[in-house]
C-alpha cells in the first residue's frame, strides 16, 4: 500500500467525508484507467475521501498520477495473485469504506460478494464496455451478481442498452427512487496540452515523422477488440494513391508481433506512451478500427485536439461523432470503407481543417469536471440509503 494516510476531516458543511474505494483490475495506460486519473483531479475532496485498489501489480503506470492527485492506492495482487479477493476483504474491513465503486467486471463481482451485511459499503459499478465483449464466464458472473449493485453508471447509451438487454430491471425505477442506471459521458482532461505549429513540429520530431507527410494515427492497446489488422490492410490500400502517407500506432499489447508481421512500409509502432496529448498535434487524421467500444477516451482526446477522425460505427462513438460532420463513421471489419474515408481526407486539406474545427467545437461538450459531479450525485443518492 502506498500514498498518504487518509484523514477523518469533515466537509465544508461540517459533515464527515465519505470514504470511497475505486476498484480496478489494473492501472495501466488504458482508457478506463485514465478516466480514474481524470476524475480524481476533479473530485470533491471536501465531501469524499477517495482511495484506489487494483489487482494486477505489473499494471501500475498510472499510480504516480493518482497519488499526485492526492489519491491513496492499494495493490491487491502479488504472488500468489489468486489471493487478491482475500486481500480485498481485509482492506474493506480495515478501511471501513462507505462506498465501493468498481470499474472492471471481475473485481466488481468480488466486491459485490464481499460487501455484505448491515455495515457493508454501498456498491456502485461503472460499465465501460458493451456486455458482448466479455467472455462467457465473466458475463455470467457479472449477470448473477448485478442485483447487488446499488447503482450502475454506463459510459455511453450503447453500453446502457447492452445492460438493459441483459438486465432489464436496471432500466426501471424502483419504489425507493429513480432508476439505478445512469449514463455519464466522461471527457478527457487536456488542460495545458500543447497546440499549434510548434506543438506539431515537436510531436513529429519525437515520433521521427517527416514534416510534410500525411500522418494517420491511432491510440489503443494492440488487441483483437481494437482490430488494428483491419487498419493495416486499409492503410496499405491508401498508400497506392498516397505513397507518402504514414501510419502511427500508439499503444502496446499481446498482438504486437503479429501486427508487425502484417505491417508494410511507413508504419510506426510507437509503443505505450505517457505523453499522448503532446503527440496528437503531430497527426493529420485520427482513427479507431475497433470492433467493440464503450466510449473511448482516445477519440474524445483527438476531437479536443482538433483532429478529424475516421472511426467504426460501434459502441458510443456515434454518440459523439456525426458522420460527415467531425469525421467519418465506417462499418467495423471493412478495410475498403476505412481506406476510402482516409482517401477523402488525404486528398482534401480543406476538408480535414473543416472537420477538425468542427470536432474541436463539439469537444466543448466533453466536460470531465461535470462528469465527476454527475458521478458524485450518484454517490450522494446511494449513501442516503445507509
Amino acid at each position: 500500500m502506498t500514498g498518504p494516510e487518509g484523514g477523518a476531516a469533515g466537509s465544508a458543511d461540517g459533515a464527515p467525508r465519505a470514504r470511497v474505494l475505486w476498484l480496478a483490475k489494473g492501472l495501466g495506460r488504458g482508457g478506463a484507467e485514465q478516466l480514474l486519473v481524470n476524475c480524481a483531479r476533479h473530485a470533491d475532496t471536501g465531501r469524499y475521501e477517495i482511495e484506489v485498489a487494483y489487482v494486477l501489480p505489473w499494471k501500475d503506470a498510472l499510480v504516480p498520477a493518482l497519488e499526485a492527485a492526492g489519491v491513496r492506492t492499494h495493490c491487491l495482487g502479488g504472488a500468489p495473485g489468486a489471493l487478491w479477493p482475500w486481500r480485498l476483504r481485509a482492506l474493506l474491513a480495515e478501511r471501513r469504506y462507505d462506498l465501493v465503486h468498481s470499474h472492471m467486471p471481475v473485481p466488481a463481482v468480488a466486491a459485490r460478494l464481499l460487501a455484505l451485511g448491515r455495515r457493508s459499503p454501498r456498491v456502485v459499478h461503472t460499465e465501460h464496455n458493451v456486455w458482448e465483449r466479455y467472455r462467457p464466464a465473466t458475463r455470467w458472473a457479472n449477470a448473477l451478481t448485478y442485483r447487488r449493485n446499488d447503482a450502475v453508471i454506463a459510459v455511453s447509451h450503447a453500453v446502457a442498452d447492452s445492460i438493459k438487454q441483459r438486465r432489464p430491471a436496471m432500466a426501471r425505477p424502483s419504489a425507493a427512487g429513480p432508476a439505478r442506471l445512469t449514463v455519464v459521458h466522461h471527457g478527457p482532461d487536456l488542460g495545458g496540452a500543447p497546440q499549434g505549429p510548434a506543438a506539431r513540429a515537436a510531436a513529429r520530431t519525437e515520433l521521427g515523422l517527416p514534416p510534410d507527410a500525411l500522418v494517420i494515427g491511432t491510440v489503443g492497446n494492440l488487441t483483437a477488440k481494437k482490430d488494428q489488422a483491419t487498419l493495416l490492410a486499409a492503410f496499405e490500400q491508401l498508400r497506392s494513391a498516397h505513397p507518402r502517407a504514414v501510419l502511427v500506432l500508439i499503444g502496446a499489447g499481446p498482438l504486437e508481433q503479429q501486427l508487425r508481421s502484417l505491417a508494410g512500409e511507413s508504419v510506426v509502432f510507437a509503443g505505450s506512451r505517457p505523453d499522448v496529448p503532446a503527440l496528437l498535434p503531430g497527426l493529420d487524421v485520427f482513427t479507431l478500427s475497433s470492433r467493440q467500444e464503450g466510449l473511448p477516451v482516445a477519440l474524445m482526446e483527438a476531437m479536443t485536439s482538433g483532429l478529424p477522425s475516421v472511426v467504426t460505427r460501434v459502441g458510443g462513438m456515434p454518440e459523439v461523432l456525426d458522420d460527415g460532420e467531425q469525421g467519418f463513421l465506417v462499418p467495423p471489419g471493412d478495410p475498403a470503407a476505412l481506406a476510402a474515408a482516409f482517401g477523402r481526407l488525404a486528398a482534401d486539406r480543406g476538408l480535414r481543417e473543416r472537420l477538425g474545427a468542427a470536432a474541436r467545437e463539439r469537444s466543448k461538450g466533453f466536460d470531465v469536471a461535470g462528469a465527476q459531479r454527475s458521478v458524485e450525485q450518484v454517490y450522494a443518492r446511494v449513501l442516503l440509503q445507509r
